[in-house]
């Protein structure tokens, strides 16, 4: 596809920044500018010559300005391919002039929709039907036309037609951009027209944001994709320094960055392959990471660790002999910064909380499953006492944090918690038993006097048996077992507090 000269283009926006410089520098080039409505008010108040589109149409708006653009002497212009003879007959027969430049962003049908009190009769009129139109049909003739569909692109259309046109693989990558904007335009009509989290139809626009080293191995091509008009803490994310993020690296930290905004106090995570190997609340921050680092310093190698809290220099300090891939936290302190600096391959991010809600989708071949994000809302209040003996002040508070743990471990799952750590995290086991056995093991000695919680029902007594043989004092399950009775004999016999919470939280 050769170069383009643009001597006529239609321009009709809605968000209406930087327009003018652009604008004035194609009169300056010798371009015509044919525009409508505030477009064209604007453009003349800025002292710049503009033909209306009612006088190349020879029709006014109406309808409130719902009908301008949609007429053959401007659709004729768009579409006009200008080597096919009959296209050229019909333009020369009906006196259309074709357009080799259309500039037209569309209603701010997604701000309005997510203001507060909006109207339906509101988001209606800031569905954009004209604009919509112009865009596809500049699109599908790009080999003729140019189609601008956000002022990011301005400068360098600009510079293109200052230079003698539009080339080629312009005209395509601008194309390619404006079917995304129409996708993805469609696609929030539609949200908001099936507003239930699981809709029957979801269409999910999604634009790449960063080429990925590689995948979950070096063999795999992978990149990050945000989906249009959702933000998410990654894509805010500051990353201060380091290596870039990997494949691994965000799924780690987005599983890490999630379970430690779980707890109110300081609290930090420890995650190695999405589960958890250590995490730990304390008065201080410091104090919390040394005990999630303790509670499986093996596995911790090459972790990510998340904090809830700003990181300050002596819990950096804490980190700068460990090797650690990811350290996230809501903040960063200049002396933080500064004590993990020399560390340059270790990447340091501050970001936002993640959004708590959402729906949680995986890929199946040609589909995806989805449901509503798991999340942990019910607490000590909802929860029933299964034994004699019910748990402490402080067992009941390492329940708490063993429970959050289990909800955030894949399954099965089985979590060991003492003094406000994770001391043996058993995650992904094929057995609830094998769960439990992995958990014992690693919490060690220290399983003694400590307490555990299981991610959903104990099916038979001997993950009970075999936690209150390595000294667990209390137990946490959601309970609903054909054979619930048997484990709760299990409990009364050991002498242990047994919790039931009515919900089980698996993790595939």
């Amino acid at each position: 596809m050769t170069r383009i000269p643009v001597r006529r283009a239609l321009i009709s926006v809605s968000d209406k920044g930087d327009l003018v410089p652009f604008v004035r520098g194609l009169i300056e080039s010798g371009v015509e500018i044919v525009s409508s409505g505030g477009t064209a008010r604007m453009l003349e108040d800025a002292g710049l010559d503009v033909t209306r589109v009612a006088a190349v149409t020879g029709s006014p708006e109406i309808l409130g300005g719902r009908v301008k653009t949609l007429h053959p002497f401007i659709h004729g212009g768009i579409l006009a391919d200008p080597s096919n003879p009959e296209h050229r007959s019909d333009l020369g027969r009906h006196g259309i002039h074709p357009f080799q430049l259309v500039v037209v962003n569309l209603y701010p049908f997604e701000a309005t929709v997510a203001l507060d009190g909006v109207t339906t009769g509101e988001a209606i009129e800031n569905i954009d039907i004209g604009g919509p139109a112009m865009i596809r049909a500049a699109a599908k003739n790009h080999a003729h036309v140019g189609v601008v569909t956000s002022s990011d692109q301005y400068n360098e259309v600009l510079t293109a037609v200052e230079q003698g046109g539009l080339d080629g693989e312009l005209r395509k990558e601008l194309a390619r951009t404006a079917f995304y904007r129409t996708a993805s335009y469609d696609a929030a009509i539609l949200r908001w027209l099936e507003p239930d989290q699981l809709p029957d139809r979801l269409v999910l626009p999604l634009e790449r944001r960063q080429v990925l080293r590689y995948g979950e191995n070096p063999h795999q091509t992978a990149g990050s994709y945000q989906q249009f008009g959702e933000d998410g803490w990654w894509t805010a994310a500051v990353q201060l320094q380091g290596k870039e993020m990997s494949f691994n690296n965000y799924v780690d930290t987005e599983a890490a960055w999630r379970l430690v905004w779980e707890f109110e106090g300081p609290a930090a995570v420890v995650v190695k392959h999405t589960n958890a190997s250590g995490v730990a609340v304390a008065d201080s921050l410091v104090e919390a990471f040394e005990a999630a680092w303790e509670c499986d310093p093996l596995s911790a190698f090459g972790s990510v660790v998340a904090l809830n809290r700003l990181l300050d220099a002596p819990t950096a300090e804490a980190m700068a002999e460990l090797f650690i891939e990811v350290v996230i936290a809501p903040e960063v302190t200049p002396a933080a910064a500064g004590e993990l600096a020399g560390k340059k391959n270790l990447r340091v991010l501050w970001a936002p909380a993640p959004h708590p809600g959402g729906v949680d989708m995986r890929r199946l071949d040609g589909g995806f499953v989805a449901q509503a994000r798991d999340r942990m809302v019910e607490g000590r209040e909802d929860w029933q006492v299964m034994t004699s003996r019910g748990p402490t002040n402080e067992e009941w508070s390492d329940l708490e944090l063993a429970w959050i743990v289990a909800a955030h471990t894949k399954s099965n799952a089985v979590v060991i918690v003492r003094d406000g750590a994770a001391i043996g995290v058993g995650a992904g086991d094929q057995s609830r038993v094998g769960a439990a056995e992995r958990a014992v093991l690693r919490a060690g000695d220290l399983a003694a006097g400590a307490v555990a919680a299981g991610d959903a029902f104990f099916p038979f007594r001997d993950g009970i048996d075999m936690l209150t043989e390595a000294g667990v004092t209390a137990i946490i399950e959601p309970g609903g077992s054909k054979r619930d009775e048997e484990v709760i004999i299990a409990a009364e016999q050991a002498g242990i507090a047994l919790v039931f919470t009515g919900r089980r939280h698996f993790r595939h």
